[in-house]
């Protein structure tokens, strides 16, 4: 089997850890580099030192020669880390997966633009049973298109710093579209004071930030005298790992474009 080479952006960081131990451990893959700041205290130690097994590859601090060395490069990192990451995953021709989320308009159109030039797989969440949820959504939405208010609730860990998580904004889009509504105009965001009564037509997101969760996710159908809930609720990161290293064996060999789990999974 033809092995994978990748490269792991923000090898120290919670997400990083995890998709080395993947890495290590998943069969076709290889892991060539992993790369953090070039001011992280873990620049030259063993990248799988964090999950106890020896990698045999040193953590370093250069971005462009961690990806240089590999075939497709693995970011989870932020959105303006992850934008240089991809201008040298661009100019170097090689392959990109991004689950990093909090873009704005911009970021994702700089996204959209370098997939013209090498492959990409960017998507909100990488779990294989996510994305299931996201195609269950679909069809929920459909059935229960009359006479159910549409609220979308996610809890994340004390240390996430973008909200409603890219996962939650994925799910509304998700339900807009089979709706035919436009998430832009009927999303509502907060709730505070004197609101009025609800608007049928709107779709609500509530967010939770605390402790160690690592991600919760119900999407709420309210009608009269029944409520149906579809929940995925993550019992750790490695989900995401393995979807990510899924992710990168999906580009393999592929021509420059602009994917996400969808395509990945076959669910189109």
């Amino acid at each position: 089997m033809t092995q994978i080479r990748v490269a792991i952006a923000g090898a120290s960081g919670r997400m990083g850890r995890v998709l080395i131990e993947a890495a290590l451990k998943e069969e076709g893959v290889a892991l060539a580099a992993a790369f953090d700041r070039p001011d992280s205290p873990f620049i030259g130690r063993d990248a799988g030192e964090f999950s106890g097994a020896a990698s045999g590859v040193a953590l370093g601090g250069d971005a462009a020669a961690a990806i240089a060395a590999a075939d497709c490069l693995i970011d989870f990192t932020r959105p303006e880390g992850t934008l240089a990451h991809l201008a040298h995953a661009v100019r170097l021709g090689r392959s990109v997966v991004i689950g990093t989320t909090g873009f704005d308009a911009a970021g994702k159109a700089a996204i959209a633009e370098a997939a013209r030039s090498v492959p990409v797989v960017f998507a909100p969440n990488m779990a294989v049973g996510v994305n299931a949820v996201f195609r269950l959504l679909e069809v929920a939405a459909g059935i229960l298109a009359e006479g159910y208010d549409i609220e979308v609730i996610e809890a994340h860990h004390r240390f996430k710093v973008d909200a409603p998580s890219g996962t939650a904004l994925r799910m509304g889009e998700v339900v807009a579209r089979a709706l035919g509504r436009d998430l832009s105009e009927c999303a509502i965001y907060g709730r505070e004071g004197v609101t009025g009564e609800r608007k049928a037509e709107t779709i609500g997101f509530s967010t939770i930030r605390g402790g160690d969760v690592v991600g919760e996710h119900t999407v709420l159908f309210a009608g009269i005298g029944e409520r149906i809930e579809i929940t995925h609720k993550s019992g750790g990161r490695m989900p995401y790992a393995l979807g990510s290293l899924r992710a990168a064996r999906f580009l393999a060999g592929r021509s420059p474009g602009l994917f996400d789990m969808q395509d990945v999974l076959g669910l189109r």
